[in-house]
This record gives structure tokens, C-alpha cells and sequence, in this order.
């Protein structure tokens, strides 16, 4: 049942026309190139970056579909399963399975951002979503200033439930992080643990079997080489990845919010050639001219444009 996710996986964005559609074209050739980066382990599609809320079911299936068929099976493709209900988000996993899915990240309900969870309900999420569709689940921890973020025994709960293989950990606490990921790996040892701090990288790199960043779908070639550096405890060089991407991390992810990243990233994408445009859907707004220029020279220096 369980996936190998112990590398770097990518959350891609999804392309889209200058008048708004999905590019299924450069979705597909996009999602070719990931999947040939030596150490890339699946692409997660359908989530923030993806601006995977943005899309109506259809829409994601077929996004989901197009991947599939892109990466003709090298690697796994797992979709975001976002839906607010626990009813509709089994709904959405059962249709992503459908469509090839061969796992899902399971979003809090988005309720919960704001008005917090009561015990027992993300279990029962959990719960629901796996008996519904049968696909493997990774837990997501989201950051810790939201209402949103799972205590530790919740997360030992979801991560000691059938199907649950793996957690996506972006609770962007580093006292939280040094506290809970130990426990976390003392009891459930299976557990795949997923860094997604694409800012606090270097901190969480030398604790975690993998990375699933929206990152990673603009720079996966230096951030497999961090993530090496990372299990082999080598801190000179991922000190040395870590300050040859900070231009590119500061350009991408130091914006006004995070959302804003995934315009930065749809723009870093068009500088290296990967997409033809850097369309983006409202609400996401368009960035200034200044910082288009300001995220290429700072993939020039990187080295990666």
C-alpha cells in the first residue's frame, strides 16, 4: 500500500492559457521534465501552488489525468484532496483515484483555519476519506499561527490509522518541529516525514525522509542535491545549496504572503523556459514587472537560468 516518497517531491503548478484555461499541453511537458529529475519521488498536484481550489472538479480531473499520462507511470502523481466536508472530500478522493491518483494529501477543513477542529474530527477525516476511495494518505500538519494545526496526539492518532503512510509537515514552529517530529519517529517509525518549509529548509533537512514543496517545482535540481546533503549530515553543503538559493528562496517565498509564491514561482517557471506564460487565476493577482525581473536575476545567479 505504501508509496516510497523518500526524495523530493514537487507540488507543480498548474499552467494555464493567457485566456484563463487549463494548458493541459504544458502541464503535460511540465510534468515530464520533473519526473527526469534524478531523485524526484511523485508530484503532488491540486494543492496551493497548484492553485488546485481555483479549479472546478473537472478541471481537476483531468489535470490529474494529464499527469498520469505524462509521467507514464515512473512516478507516482497524488492529488490534494481540499474538499470542506468530510462527505465531499471522500467524494473528491473516490474521483481522484479515478482519474490515476495513486495518493492523497488531505487538507484540513478549511473551516477549522479560522474557528479551530473538534477532537476527533480530523481523524474521522482521515478515516472517512480512506474508506471511501482506498488510496494511501499523507497528513497534513499546517503552521502553527493557524487554527488549523494538529496537536501532537491528534497527529499520532491520524498517523497510526490505516492508509496513513506519510506526513507533510509544515507546521513552521521550529520549537514545535524539534519537539514533535522526534516523537512522531519514535512512534510510528514507517512514518515517511515530509519537510514542506520551502523558507526553513536548511533547518528541517537533516530530519526528514523527503521534501513535497511547491519549491521543488521550480528548483528540483538544487533542492535534491540539499536533501542529499541533508540525510548524509553533510552541513558544508547544504549550507552551500542553502546560500546559492537564497536569492531565488527571498524572490520566490519573502513576498507580502505565501500566495503570492505561487505567482513567483509561475514567473521563475516562464524564466527558465519551462512555461510559455505565467498566467495565474483570481483571486491571484499578477506581480509588478520589477519583481519578474527581480525572480529571474535571481535564478541567474543561482545558476538556473
Amino acid at each position: 500500500m505504501s508509496l516510497d516518497l523518500r526524495g523530493l517531491v514537487p507540488a507543480p503548478v498548474t499552467p494555464f492559457t493567457p485566456n484563463g484555461a487549463v494548458d493541459h499541453a504544458a502541464m503535460a511537458s511540465y510534468g515530464t521534465w520533473l519526473a527526469g529529475v534524478d531523485g524526484v519521488k511523485g508530484l503532488v498536484c491540486l494543492g496551493h501552488a497548484g492553485e488546485g481550489t481555483f479549479l472546478t472538479q473537472q478541471e481537476q480531473v483531468a489535470t490529474i489525468r494529464t499527469l498520469v499520462e505524462a509521467v507514464e507511470g515512473e512516478i507516482p502523481i497524488i492529488a490534494g484532496i481540499t474538499g470542506e466536508g468530510t462527505a465531499v472530500a471522500a467524494a473528491e478522493a473516490a474521483r481522484a483515484v479515478e482519474a490515476g491518483a495513486s495518493a492523497g494529501l488531505v487538507y484540513p477543513s478549511h473551516g477549522w483555519l479560522r474557528f479551530g477542529f473538534q477532537p476527533g474530527a480530523p481523524q474521522e477525516r482521515y478515516r472517512a476519506i480512506h474508506e471511501e476511495s482506498g488510496m494511501p494518505l499523507i497528513l497534513f500538519q499546517y503552521p502553527d499561527n493557524t487554527k488549523a494545526s494538529y496537536d501532537l496526539p491528534t497527529q499520532l492518532d491520524i498517523a497510526a490509522q490505516s492508509g496513513v503512510f506519510a506526513t507533510k509537515n509544515g507546521v513552521r514552529n521550529m520549537r514545535r518541529w524539534d519537539t514533535e517530529i522526534p516523537v512522531l519517529r519514535a512512534e510510528q517509525p514507517d512514518l515517511q516525514i515530509l519537510t514542506c518549509h520551502d523558507e526553513y529548509l536548511l533547518h528541517t533537512m537533516f530530519d526528514v525522509d523527503g521534501a513535497l514543496v511547491g519549491y521543488g517545482g521550480l528548483a528540483p535540481e538544487p533542492l535534491v542535491e540539499l536533501l542529499t546533503a541533508g540525510k548524509a549530515r553533510d552541513y558544508p553543503t547544504a549550507r552551500a545549496v542553502h546560500d546559492r538559493l537564497l536569492p531565488v528562496t527571498k524572490a520566490i517565498y519573502h513576498r507580502g504572503s505565501h500566495m503570492e509564491g505561487t505567482v513567483a514561482l509561475k514567473l521563475g517557471l516562464k524564466a527558465r523556459g519551462i512555461l510559455p506564460s505565467a498566467t495565474v487565476r483570481p483571486p491571484l493577482i499578477d506581480l509588478s514587472a520589477e519583481a519578474e525581473e527581480e525572480i529571474t536575476l535571481a535564478l541567474k545567479s543561482a545558476g538556473l537560468a
